[in-house]
C-alpha cells in the first residue's frame, strides 16, 4: 500500500498511474452527510491480480483542488484509459462528471444479471466481495467513519486500500457472468460445453439449482435423492399426497354427487356449506380405501396418513372456492371440467441461453385450473412443505408456466398462465404469480440460471471453482438428504454469513391470496364415525359409480370457453334517503352533552356523510372538536367521526355503512393532449362528485409527498395517479420512473412504452436512478440557457419537445433505513425538489412509515404537494401534513384521503381501478 499525503509523491503517483490501460478506482469523503461533501481520498490500483493491497495507492487529497484536478486532467480525461468505479454516479461527482469519458460501472453491470445468479442480497460493492469473489474479514463499519480528520487511523488505511482490490476482483467476476467464454477440449476444437448425456434439465433439477448447486452437482452427476426433507417430515409423504391429489381429481371429474352439489343457483352456493361436503365425498371414494390398504400392509403409515388427509381436506377447500367463483360463469355440468383441468401433460422447451446455445428443459407440473373471471389458467405445484427459498419456488413456477404458453400457442389458443405453489403440510401456505412476473422474471433469471447449471456438471475434481455452496446453508444443510457426501467430495469450508440488507430474492413479491373466508387458512377436518376402535376411520359410503372405473378415466381436452369478462358497473352515489334524518339525530345526540348546535344540513360522499353544524352563541367549537370517541361509542360505528372546523360551521364525517367506489373509468378518459399542455394527475373525488386534479406545472404541486399505513389505499392511489397519466400523454410527451421496493404496486407496468427506465427494486438502482434524474436536469437547463428559455413550456413551443419526466417513488422509508443510501437519496431529492419543477422534472414520493426520521425537514421542505392517507398515528398525520393536523389518523382506509394544497385542506376518495387497461 502506497498512502501518499506530499504533493510531489502524489503528482508522481498520478503520472505513474497515467501510463496504465485499466484502473480500479474508490474515493472516500469527508462530510459526506452534510450538504458541502469534501473528496477526502482516492483509491486506485492497476493491478488486478493483487488479493491483499500491496499494490494499492491511496492518495490523500482532502483540501488539495489542485492535485484533484490534475488527476482528472491526466486520468479521468484520458480516453485510453478504462476507469472503473463500483458506483460512479456518486465518485464523478468529485472526479470531472461532464469531461469523464471511458467509465466503467460496475454496479450498472451487476445490475444486468438478476440477484439468485449472483447468490446475494443486494449489490453493494462489499457483499458482491464477501460472497461472489469468497474474500474475507471485509470491513464494512469503517466506510461511515470521520473521513475528514487527520492522522487516518491504520483501520480506515486498511479499509481504504482494499475497497480497489474488491473493486478489480468483483469486475473481473462480473465480466466473466456476462460473457462466458466456451469450452475448448485439448484438441483445440471447439466442441459443446456439455456432454450430450447431459442435452435435458428437469425443471425439477433447476429449482434444485437455485436452492444448491452443490445438491444439484452430485444428484445430476452421482445419483441420489436431490429433494429437502424437512426436520421431523414422514419419508414419502410427498409422494403419497400428490398419488391420493390426482386420484381425488379423478373422482370429482366421474362421479354424479360433485357435479350435483353445483346445481343450485351460483349466488346461493356456500364454501362453508360446500367444502365440508366435497371432502366427505373424497374421503369415503378416495381415502378411506387408501387408509385400508395401507393399513393392512403397513400400520406405522397412520401418522402420515393424518397427515395427508390434513393437506388434502385444504386442497379439497381450494379447489371449491375456484368452483364456486367459477360457476357464475358456467353451468354446473360444465364448471368441474372448466375448472379443475384433467391434464398433465409432459412439457418441455428449448431455451436460448446468453452464449447462444441451446438447453432443453422437460417437466410436468402438479395440476392446472381456469379461472373463468379473468380468463386464465393457473398451474399448480403441491409441496408438503415450506420451501425457505421463494426463488427456487418462482423459478419453478415460472418454467412451468411458460413451457404450457408456448404449448397453447402451438395450439393456437393465446391465454395468460398464472401459477401458484400450494404449501398444504403443515398447514396451507400459497403462493400466487401472475403471468407478467413469471414472464418478466423467467428471460432475467432462466437463462443465466442453465448457463450455470452446464458449467457447474463440467466441473470435475480438483479443477478450480467447484459449485458454489448453497446460499442459505443454516435453513437447508441440516434438511439435505446428501450433506455428508456434500462434505467429503467438497471439502467442510467455512460458513460465512452476511446480513443482506434486502431480500434476495429479486424478483416479484407473492401476490397474497385474500380468502373469501378466514377458515381458508385452517379448514375443519371433517368428523366422521369409526366403525372401529384400532383405525379410528369411518366405514366406508358405497357409491355406485355412473362413469369407467379409475384406473382408466377419460382424458379431459383443455378446450376452455369462457365469456367474456364483463366490465364493472360504474356505481353512482347515491345518497340514503335518511341523510337528515341522520343529521338530525346527530344534533338530538350533541344537545345530550350540553351542546347547542344549528343544523346546516348534510352533504353525501361515497365513503361518508358530511353532517354540517354550527354552535349557538355561547358554544365553543372546541366543545365540539373532543367529543370524536364519544359520538363512535354513542354513534356505534366502526371509526371514529373526523370532527374539523370550517369557514362557517363545524363538519362532522360520519362513515358510511354503504361505502360506495370511484371507479377511474368513470372520471377518466383516454384523450389526446398537445405537448404544451400541463400534465394533471388525479388525486381523488370531493362530496360533490366532482374529480380534483393537482397541476404539476403549478409550483405548489408540482412534486408531492404521499402518506399512509398498511390498507390505506396507497398503493390503489399511486396506481390511479400513474393511469390518469397514461391515458392522457402518449410515451413521446411523457417519460415515467417507477420505484417499487416492495415489487407490489406497479407489476402491470413492467413493459410500458413510457417508461424511463426499468422499474427501480433495490436501493443501489434507486440512487443511480437519482443521480440519472439529476444529470438530466442539469442537462436541460444547459440547453435552456443556449435557447433563452426559462423552462420547459418555453423550451417546447421553440424546438422538439422534450418530455415530462415523473418518477413516483413508493416507499421511501425501505431506502432510508439503509445509512449508505440515506444521505444520498436525501440529497438527490432535495436537489430535484428544489430546481427540477422548470425542467419538467416531477417527484412523487410515497411511504406508509411517515415518520420523523424517515421523512426529513429536507424531504417535507421540497414536496410542497401532501396527499395524507390514513397514518398509524397523530404524529404521522402531523409529518405529512403539517402543524397540528391529525386527521389523517382517523381517515377510513381504503382510498379515503386529505389532500393539502397550501393551507386548504379537502377529504377526498381516491380512484380505484380494479382492472389495469392500458390506453390503446
Amino acid at each position: 500500500m502506497r498512502y501518499l499525503r506530499r504533493d510531489e509523491d502524489i503528482e508522481k503517483a498520478i503520472a505513474h498511474l497515467a501510463g496504465a490501460t485499466i484502473l480500479w478506482l474508490d474515493t472516500e469523503v469527508a462530510d459526506w452527510n452534510t450538504p458541502n461533501p469534501r473528496l477526502s481520498l482516492i483509491q486506485a490500483t492497476a493491478n488486478p491480480d493483487d488479493r491483499t493491497g500491496e499494490d494499492a495507492y491511496i492518495l490523500d487529497v482532502l483540501d488539495k483542488p489542485r492535485l484533484t484536478d490534475r488527476f482528472i486532467q491526466s486520468i479521468m480525461v484520458n480516453p485510453e484509459i478504462e476507469k472503473v468505479f463500483h458506483n460512479s454516479g456518486y465518485d464523478l461527482k468529485f472526479l470531472g462528471r461532464q469531461v469523464a469519458c471511458n467509465v466503467t460501472c460496475t454496479l450498472k453491470l451487476a445490475n444486468k444479471i438478476p440477484l439468485p445468479i449472483l447468490g446475494t442480497g443486494d449489490r453493494k460493492l462489499k457483499t458482491l466481495a464477501l460472497k461472489v469473489c469468497q474474500l474475507s474479514s471485509i470491513d464494512t463499519e469503517s466506510q461511515i467513519s470521520d473521513w475528514g480528520k487527520r492522522p487516518l487511523s491504520p483501520q480506515q488505511l486498511e479499509y481504504a486500500k482494499m475497497d480497489a482490490v474488491y473493486l478489480a476482483q468483483v469486475h473481473r467476476h462480473l465480466l466473466s457472468l456476462l460473457n462466458p467464454k466456451p469450452t475448448t477440449p485439448d484438441n483445440g476444437s471447439m466442441s459443446p460445453p456439455i456432454p450430450q448425456k447431459h442435452n435435458s434439465f428437469s425443471v425439477t433439477k433447476v429449482r434444485v439449482a437455485f436452492e444448491c448447486p452443490r445438491l444439484f452437482y452430485l444428484g445430476h452427476r452421482k445419483g441420489g435423492m436431490m429433494m429437502f426433507i424437512p426436520l421431523g417430515s414422514i419419508s414419502r409423504i410427498g409422494v403419497d399426497f400428490h398419488d391420493l391429489a390426482d386420484r381425488c381429481l379423478k373422482v370429482i371429474h366421474q362421479e354424479p354427487p360433485f357435479q350435483s352439489l353445483f346445481t343450485p343457483e351460483a349466488d346461493t352456493l356456500n364454501l362453508e356449506d360446500l367444502a365440508p361436503q366435497m371432502q366427505k365425498l373424497c374421503y369415503e371414494l378416495v381415502f378411506y380405501p387408501h387408509l385400508q390398504t395401507a393399513l393392512q400392509s403397513n400400520p406405522d403409515k397412520v401418522q402420515a396418513l393424518y397427515q395427508i388427509w390434513q393437506g388434502l381436506q385444504r386442497l379439497i377447500r381450494r379447489w371449491t372456492e375456484l368452483l364456486i367463483r367459477n360457476r357464475h360463469y358456467c353451468t354446473a355440468q360444465q364448471v368441474i371440467p372448466k375448472t379443475l383441468i384433467d391434464c398433465r401433460t409432459d412439457l418441455q422447451h428449448e431455451f436460448t441461453l446468453p452464449d447462444g446455445s441451446q438447453q432443453r428443459v422437460r417437466g410436468r407440473f402438479d395440476g392446472l385450473v381456469y379461472d373463468l373471471e379473468r380468463d386464465r389458467f393457473c398451474i399448480l405445484e403441491y409441496k408438503t412443505y415450506i420451501s425457505p427459498d421463494p426463488s427456487a419456488q418462482l423459478a419453478q413456477a415460472a418454467l412451468y408456466s411458460y413451457m404450457l404458453r408456448e404449448e397453447l400457442r402451438r395450439e393456437k389458443l393465446e391465454v395468460p398462465v398464472d401459477s401458484a405453489v400450494y404449501s398444504v403440510i403443515p398447514e396451507w401456505h400459497e403462493l400466487t404469480f401472475s403471468w407478467q412476473d413469471l414472464e418478466n422474471n423467467l428471460h432475467r433469471l432462466i437463462p443465466y440460471k442453465l448457463q450455470q447449471m452446464r458449467q457447474w456438471i463440467a466441473w470435475e475434481p480438483p479443477q478450480p471453482n467447484p459449485p458454489p455452496p448453497t446460499a442459505q446453508p443454516n435453513l437447508l444443510c441440516p434438511m439435505c438428504p446428501q450433506q455428508e457426501i456434500c462434505q467429503t467430495y467438497f471439502g467442510s469450508s467455512p460458513v460465512v454469513e452476511v446480513q443482506p440488507t434486502s431480500p434476495a430474492l429479486e424478483v416479484p413479491p407473492v401476490v397474497e391470496v385474500q380468502p373469501t373466508s378466514p377458515a381458508l387458512e385452517v379448514p375443519p377436518v371433517v368428523e366422521v364415525q369409526p366403525t372401529s376402535p384400532a383405525l379410528e376411520v369411518p366405514p366406508v359410503v358405497e357409491v355406485q359409480p355412473t362413469s369407467p372405473p379409475l384406473e382408466t378415466p377419460p382424458v379431459v381436452k383443455v378446450q376452455p370457453t369462457p365469456p367474456p369478462l364483463e366490465t364493472l358497473p360504474v356505481v353512482e352515489v347515491q345518497p340514503p334517503p335518511d341523510a337528515d334524518r341522520i343529521g338530525q339525530d346527530l344534533v338530538t345526540l350533541l344537545e345530550s352533552f350540553k351542546i347547542q348546535v344549528h343544523y346546516l344540513g348534510t352533504i353525501v360522499g361515497p365513503a361518508f356523510i358530511r353532517v354540517k353544524l354550527k354552535p349557538q352563541l355561547g358554544f365553543k367549537v372546541s366543545s365540539v372538536l373532543k367529543l370524536s370517541d364519544d359520538l363512535q361509542v354513542q354513534l356505534g360505528i366502526a371509526s371514529a367521526p373526523l370532527i374539523a372546523p370550517q369557514p362557517g360551521y363545524v363538519s362532522i364525517d360520519l362513515p358510511r355503512s354503504d361505502r360506495q367506489i370511484a371507479y377511474f373509468n368513470r372520471y377518466i378518459q383516454t384523450e389526446n393532449t398537445s405537448p404544451t399542455q400541463p400534465p394533471q394527475i388525479a388525486i381523488g373525488v370531493d362530496l360533490d362528485g366532482k374529480l380534483i386534479q393537482a397541476n404539476l406545472a403549478d409550483p405548489n404541486t408540482c412534486h408531492f409527498l404521499v402518506g399512509g399505513t398498511t390498507g390505506s389505499g396507497k398503493s390503489e392511489f399511486l396506481r390511479s395517479v400513474l393511469l390518469s397519466l397514461l391515458y392522457r400523454h402518449s410515451p413521446q410527451q411523457l417519460e415515467i420512473a417507477l420505484v417499487d421496493p416492495k415489487r407490489v404496486t406497479f407489476p402491470e407496468f413492467e413493459d410500458i412504452p413510457w417508461l424511463y427506465a426499468p422499474i427501480v427494486k433495490e436501493s443501489d438502482r434507486a440512487i443511480a436512478l437519482m443521480y440519472d434524474l439529476v444529470e438530466e436536469m442539469e442537462n436541460r437547463y444547459r440547453r435552456f440557457e443556449i435557447s433563452k428559455c426559462s423552462d420547459l413550456a418555453s423550451y417546447n413551443a421553440k424546438h422538439s419537445p422534450l418530455p415530462r419526466i415523473i418518477c413516483i417513488f413508493d416507499e421511501y422509508a425501505d431506502f432510508m433505513a439503509e445509512k449508505d443510501t440515506r444521505t444520498e437519496l436525501e440529497q438527490s431529492i432535495k436537489r430535484l425538489g428544489a430546481m427540477a419543477r422548470a425542467a419538467g422534472i416531477h417527484l412523487i414520493v410515497a411511504t406508509q412509515r411517515p415518520e420523523a426520521g424517515i421523512v426529513t425537514p429536507i424531504i417535507r421542505s421540497n414536496l410542497p404537494g401532501r396527499v395524507a392517507l390514513r397514518t398509524a398515528s397523530e404524529a404521522d398525520s402531523k409529518i405529512i401534513l403539517g402543524g397540528s393536523q391529525t386527521q389523517a389518523a382517523y381517515l377510513l382506509g381504503k382510498g379515503d384521503l386529505l389532500y393539502q394544497v397550501g393551507s386548504q385542506l379537502q377529504r377526498l376518495q381516491s380512484l380505484f381501478a380494479p382492472e389495469i387497461d392500458f390506453p390503446g
